[in-house]
């Protein structure tokens, strides 16, 4: 009988066992997020930023907004919540005077005073504390002092490094100086024989329209008639017409005194660059650079780079010496 009554003893402590092993247990679930239990509205600054901890109706905690003073708005804020909590459906945001603030104004703005903050049917009293945040008029005297700075170095700094950039482009214009004389030379020679080519082609078009006009003259009043020469002298002016259209085809350019000058002038100039093998691109190349040189020079003894006003230019050129 003992032994029955342990045996029955422990299949039901066994049976005890087994159904408070199965029974249901509720386990709680922790979730990591920036939202405290809900107890008032605030806002506090951490790394030059404020921070709003705003309470959301739907889940009863508070949940923290950061925001950027100069370029968000109310209306950024009012965003944020929204997309935080779906069951905020009224957001204003009040003065301390019950003034209801605008979606447009700036969270700088927001912050240069204390303000309440209605969230459905709830409303929040907000205390602003000492803001470190920057606002506009702190932006723009941090540029005046950046300016005043910047000034002040240049005023002790500016003079030696003008005359170490002066000599440098100084030396660089000697150097290229050198290198273009000798390619100058000889674009002198065949500048003056292209140029002498050019002039003898000018007066030899000049004799031409010369003689056609003494002898059109000569047939008209002594060999012949004006009534016979008058078809031919037409057909001369309009066969002239025709040699300035044609050179118009075939060099798309309009027959002008100046540009047939320029043409045949410059023809004449490659031809014998050519063959006397200077290379013009290298002298352009050259000439170029001596501009830029030039330039930068105009530019590092311009007035205002030595901090000089503009009427005393004239200061900086050389003056004529006296006789």
């Amino acid at each position: 009988p003992v032994l029955l009554i342990n045996m029955l003893a422990g299949s039901q402590f066994s049976f005890r066992l087994a159904t408070v092993a199965w029974r249901p247990v509720g386990i709680a679930v922790c979730h990591r997020s920036l939202c405290s239990v809900a107890t008032s509205a605030s806002v506090v600054y951490q790394d030059g930023l404020p921070r709003f901890r705003i309470p959301l109706p739907s889940r009863g905690k508070a949940c923290q907004f950061t925001m950027k003073p100069l370029t968000n708005t109310v209306s950024d804020l009012t965003a944020s919540i929204r997309n935080e909590d779906r069951g905020v459906e009224q957001i204003i945001f009040y003065t301390s005077d019950g003034l209801r603030i605008a979606g447009s104004d700036s969270i700088e703005s927001l912050l240069r005073r204390d303000f309440d903050v209605q969230l459905n049917d709830q409303r929040f009293a907000v205390t602003v504390p000492e803001s470190p945040v920057v606002t506009h008029e702190s932006v723009d005297q941090l540029a005046d002092l950046k300016a005043m700075i910047s000034q002040l170095h240049s005023a002790l700094n500016t003079p030696e490094y003008q005359l170490a950039k002066e000599k440098e482009l100084m030396q660089q214009l000697q150097d290229l100086q050198l290198q273009l004389e000798p390619m100058e030379a000889i674009r002198g020679q065949l500048a003056e024989k292209a140029s002498r080519r050019t002039r003898i082609l000018t007066w030899l078009s000049l004799s031409y329209m010369g003689v056609q006009f003494g002898v059109l003259a000569r047939l008209t009043w002594w060999e012949y008639s004006w009534d016979i020469m008058e078809p031919v002298t037409y057909f001369v002016g309009y066969g002239t017409a025709i040699a300035c259209y044609a050179y118009y085809v075939l060099t798309k350019q309009e027959y002008t005194f100046p540009a047939v000058w320029d043409r045949e002038y410059l023809k004449k100039f490659y031809k014998d660059a050519d063959k006397s093998s200077f290379n013009v691109e290298q002298y352009n190349e050259l000439r170029q650079r001596i501009n830029d040189v030039q330039s930068d020079l105009r530019r590092l003894r311009d007035p205002l780079m030595l901090g000089l006003p503009l009427q005393q230019e004239k200061l900086m050129k050389p003056q004529p010496e006296q006789q």
